[in-house]
């Protein structure tokens, strides 16, 4: 088969091959009445994340945390206003900081994450009011 190829603006043509698989050989099939079909297990059941809240009722009023990792630094309060891009926490993930920044502007309502504590990807850190 022949093929035109570009790279860079210049036009080259290359010749291949092209093989066709071998066909596999006949599959085993076990003599009637012989094959054993496992039981089907139970499905494994949905379980809570530790330390994860539950969901938060309005997700516009919230913060979570882009990656698992551990808090470094929350220069934050309760009740202090923010604006957006200001900086929420700092957490430490494999020994580089990521800094955790406002989606939006307003009043600090709950700060779920310490100094020190150990968070997961999705996690709520901060409320809004």
């Amino acid at each position: 088969m022949k093929l035109k190829i570009t790279i860079d603006g210049k036009v080259y043509e290359a010749e291949v091959d092209v093989f066709e698989p071998e066909p596999l050989g006949p599959a085993y099939v076990p003599p009637v009445g012989t094959a054993r079909i496992p039981a089907a297990a139970p499905a494994p059941q949905p379980r809570p994340r530790a330390g994860v809240p539950a969901p938060v009722a309005d997700e516009g009023k919230v913060c979570r945390s882009p990656i698992a990792g551990t808090v470094a630094k929350v220069p934050i309060q309760v009740g202090q206003a923010i604006k957006v891009n200001d900086v929420l926490m700092v957490l430490e993930a494999m020994k580089m900081e990521t800094v955790i920044t406002a989606p939006m502007a307003g009043k600090v309502a709950k700060i779920n994450a310490n100094v020190g504590d150990f968070v997961q990807g999705g996690q709520v850190l901060v409320e809004f009011e």
